[in-house]
């Protein structure tokens, strides 16, 4: 295979091809069963961990190619959401609909290939501390694609450049910063070019600055590729600035809405609860 140069123009339209090839095969899915508008919902979904139940009969859905955050307080169950949506865990009943398709009825098979859709963002980058950021992003590219070396290498450096990260191949995780480790795992979140990101708790732990640098980031890659986010976080400064869509995990329910709306809300709990993300921010101009 003849090595392609490394820029940026390639990756863009590459990935973009990509995607449009998926998203047209995703609206075609998604408009055979009347669901065009949701690339993922949850309908009626019941999910314990042995006695303790985490949400009853809970619905909510998350927009194509939109930027979604789930908020709620500690044990409301938004990383529990994340796993159900990549078929990690199954929901005591109801349904789980990913790119058209109830996840929740699928065979192992049949989770794999909606998985190779989808891309995951860990909370505190969870890459591997003994392996250097090459084969960090190396890794899935070997263990789940076909490719030569030329164009692991090739797809490694255009990740890396798509988060604004170069000359780092030979480091390992705890040579980084914690906002450039978090931008190493974003690429390596995207390197298979999925059409759903999901980010569990992506901010975490980072100083003000680095927080906007990621929020920018996936910002910049849903508006530039058309990638559907769906981001778990307690930062309510970001998610009014980032979000398109907002779940808010409320007592064992969802409460749904622009962040306009869930800001302005009459209802007292979620008031309260965008009045108290706001007044533990930094002060404006920190941030």
């Amino acid at each position: 295979m003849a090595r392609l140069p490394i820029n940026a123009r390639l990756f863009r339209d590459v990935w973009r091809a990509t995607f449009r090839r998926r998203q047209q095969d995703a609206r075609a899915a998604a408009q055979a069963l009347g669901t065009e508008a949701a690339h993922v919902s949850l309908h009626n979904v019941t999910m314990t961990y042995g006695d303790r139940p985490v949400f009853t009969n809970l619905s909510c859905a998350f927009p194509r190619r939109r930027i979604s955050v789930i908020l709620g307080g500690s044990g409301m169950g938004k990383s529990t959401i994340l796993r159900l949506i990549g078929g990690l865990i199954q929901p005591q009943s109801g349904a789980v609909m990913v790119d058209g398709r109830d996840i929740t009825r699928m065979s192992e098979q049949g989770l794999y290939r909606v998985r190779r859709k989808l891309g995951m963002l860990f909370q505190g980058g969870a890459l591997l501390d003994s392996e250097t950021v090459f084969d960090n992003l190396a890794l899935p590219l070997r263990e789940k694609m076909r490719l030569l070396p030329d164009h692991i290498t090739l797809e490694v450096h255009n990740a890396l450049q798509a988060v604004g990260v170069n000359n780092v191949d030979k480091l390992l995780p705890g040579e980084l910063s914690g906002g450039m480790l978090r931008r190493v795992a974003l690429a390596r979140a995207i390197i298979r070019k999925p059409v759903i990101l999901l980010c569990d708790e992506p901010f975490s732990g980072l100083d003000p600055v680095s927080l906007r640098r990621i929020e920018n980031l996936l910002v910049g890659i849903n508006r530039q590729f058309g990638i559907t986010l769906i981001v778990v976080s307690h930062d309510v400064p970001s998610t009014l600035r980032m979000a398109d869509r907002v779940v808010l995990l409320l007592g064992g329910r969802a409460i749904e809405g622009t962040p306009d709306q869930l800001r302005h809300s009459t209802d007292p709990e979620v008031a309260e609860f965008f009045n108290d993300g706001l007044d533990s921010a930094p002060p404006h101009g920190i941030r």
